[in-house]
């Protein structure tokens, strides 16, 4: 997408974006509706309308900072409220949630590489739209892969380390999760010092080589 403009790209990346980052919410709150927590039903945000999830620096600031620099781009929405007590067994259930969202995006990632691939079929006959439904398809397996990847890291607050912590003995889950309000710095940290994009990027090609295969892309 080198030889696209900066509009051009946003144009591209948004709805890909958008819908990323926010269905990833609603897949933890409909998971945790389905074990017994209706707090995100009762706060109204089980829906896929964006202005119910969207973050001004996580969803907008940082994807579009990200795409001007050139990195590779993800972001955050407004995390979906879970209460624990609600559950039968808080921490497994807990991880079941938490691997929703990733689940999520791996099957928004298969929807996306759909999307590209009736791009290539439409290039010929239709070629504006082809090369849009190519474009916005690419960019929303990227975004969707990079997010379920990254969930997957076991840094509190992070959806992997939900999971690791339902195998952590209950004192050591608690002390684990007492990283979480540093989890961020970590990782800018990691992306500072060049350690972030060679860990994501094994899992990435991975799950987007399988994916493209199986679309036959």
């Amino acid at each position: 997408m080198n030889e696209l403009n900066i509009m051009q790209q946003i144009a591209i990346w948004a709805i890909p974006v958008i819908f990323a980052i926010t269905l990833h919410e609603v897949a933890h709150g409909w998971a945790a509706s389905k074990l017994g927590d209706q707090t995100a039903l009762m706060l109204g945000r089980l829906t896929i309308n964006p202005l119910k999830h969207i973050d001004p620096i996580g969803t907008v600031v940082v994807p579009i900072a990200l795409l001007v620099m050139g990195g590779f781009v993800f972001g955050w929405a407004k995390a979906v409220p879970v209460d624990t007590r609600n559950f039968k067994n808080p921490a497994a259930d807990m991880a079941k949630v938490a691997i929703a969202g990733p689940a999520a995006n791996l099957l928004m990632a298969i929807f996306w590489a759909i999307i590209a691939k009736t791009g290539t079929v439409l290039q010929v006959s239709a070629p504006e739209i082809g090369n849009y439904l190519i474009y916005t398809g690419f960019a929303g397996v990227s975004i969707n892969l990079i997010l379920l990847v990254l969930n997957l890291l076991p840094i509190p607050p992070l959806d992997g380390s939900r999971v690791l912590s339902a195998f952590l003995p209950k004192k050591l889950a608690w002390q684990f999760n007492q990283i979480a309000p540093y989890g961020f710095f970590i990782l800018i940290g990691m992306m500072i010092f060049g350690l972030l994009s060679p860990l994501l990027m094994g899992p990435y090609t991975m799950f987007r080589d399988l994916i493209f295969s199986f679309i036959g892309l």
